[in-house]
């Protein structure tokens, strides 16, 4: 069971970045999936999620209007539209699978399964 986050990289304040997850060995479409990210020194801590059938999702505060997730049934994937970008929001983030088929929200007990990071700095 594998997931594989790609799309990190270097960006300005300001600017906007896209991540992917790709996601392959189980059934993709009956999963919930998401991303969370860990900041230097800090708790890893969920950043969104969405359904199986893409109809709820949930973005923490601070990321909510700047920040787009989607996925795609077809391509087993996931991807975290970003803009907006601050420095706050420097981190090494990772996708991961709902225990179902629901967004579990920001409830680390609702997922099982990691992929590894991709790092975003986001520096002038």
């Amino acid at each position: 069971v594998q997931l594989q986050a790609s799309g990190g990289g270097s960006v300005r304040p300001g600017g906007s970045r896209r991540l992917s997850c790709a996601a392959w060995a189980f059934t993709f479409d009956d999963y919930g999936m998401a991303w969370f990210r860990q900041g230097p020194g800090e708790e890893r801590e969920a950043v969104s999620c969405i359904s199986r059938d893409g109809r709820a999702v949930y973005f923490m505060e601070s990321v909510k209007g700047r920040f787009t997730i989607s996925r795609d049934n077809h391509l087993n994937a996931i991807y975290l539209q970003m803009n907006g970008l601050t420095i706050e929001d420097t981190a090494v983030y990772y996708c991961a699978r709902s225990i179902g088929p629901h967004c579990p929200g920001d409830d680390a007990r609702g997922y099982n399964l990691w992929g590894q990071g991709t790092q975003v700095t986001v520096s002038s």
